[in-house]
């Protein structure tokens, strides 16, 4: 496994794998990491708005701003 010396490395090992990503409004999204960028902007595929554990509604492809992400986890 790579050495992940930096925060994008870690997203670029994610990359077309299943992640969780977490709001600051605490609002949860689960989905395909497809591309991030430096201020970590993120667009998942297959995304579903997750609330307690339970799929609320499935979105498809989505883009999400960084500055409203608090965790960025692998599913």
């Amino acid at each position: 496994m790579p050495e992940v010396s930096r925060p994008l490395d870690a997203l670029n090992r994610a990359r077309d794998k299943k992640v969780i990503v977490e709001l600051k409004n605490h609002k949860q999204y689960v989905g395909n990491l497809k591309s991030f960028d430096i201020h970590i902007n993120v667009v998942l595929e297959n995304a579903e708005e997750r609330e307690d554990g339970e799929v609320k509604r499935k979105l498809g492809v989505i883009f999400i701003r960084g500055d409203t992400i608090t965790v960025i986890s692998p599913e």
